[in-house]
């Protein structure tokens, strides 16, 4: 299989999945470090990943996001409110039009390299709270790409439609480790266990009968 794709690697559960998933087709994994609270031990754990696999890792540097969005996940651990992400305050944890940014520097990466395709791991359970990750988006994005590039750079998101639990499913498949993955939203050394993303997290693992190995503070 031709290495002609580029992947948005956050560190979490559903980037990393798709990472294995993918790894025949993989010439690069780039991940943004933007200013929130939980960037460092992601990006570490995406480092991790694609050591392990052999495949190059790029981290670009994003400090504009930080200094001058507004969210709570760029705003300190005590900024994220804790709740099911279809709890109304969930909203603030959106980073506005982040996925739009990181897809089109993810196109400039995969133009200058010969590369034909971006991956990005958005799934069903991201629809209802980010509106960049909705099949809308991706599609409307992958389409201004193409439009945009020589050679008619596209999206490749095949989780959209799928939930985090089948995601979590199709990765212990793949014999996916995902204590070397992280994805609380506060930050901290161990998962706090109550954020959106925690939760998430859990139900995930429970939904794909699968043992949570998982280090909680709560």
């Amino acid at each position: 299989m031709a290495k002609d794709s580029v992947i948005v690697l956050s560190g979490g559960m559903d980037s990393v999945t798709l990472l294995h998933d993918c790894k025949d087709s993989i010439a690069l994994a780039v991940s943004f470090d933007y200013g929130s609270n939980h960037n460092a031990r992601e990006i570490e754990c995406a480092r991790r990943q694609t050591e392990m696999l052999g495949i190059e890792h790029l981290v670009i540097p994003l400090e504009f996001m930080g200094r001058y969005f507004r969210s709570s996940l760029l705003s300190g651990a005590d900024a994220i409110p804790e709740g099911n992400y279809d709890d109304d305050n969930m909203k603030s944890t959106v980073v506005p039009f982040r996925n739009g940014i990181m897809l089109s520097i993810a196109c400039g990466l995969a133009e200058s390299r010969g590369l034909r395709h971006v991956l990005i791991a958005n799934h069903g359970g991201d629809h209802a709270i980010y509106p960049d990750c909705r099949a809308g988006f991706i599609d409307a994005m992958s389409r201004a790409m193409s439009e945009g590039t020589y050679d008619g750079i596209d999206i490749h998101a095949p989780y959209t439609g799928i939930t985090k639990g089948d995601i979590a499913r199709r990765g212990a498949a793949l014999g996916v480790d995902y204590s070397l993955t992280y994805s609380c939203y506060k930050g901290g050394e161990k998962h706090c266990g109550e954020c959106g993303t925690c939760r998430e997290r859990k139900e995930a693992f429970a939904d794909a009968g699968l043992t949570d190995p998982t280090l909680y503070g709560r």
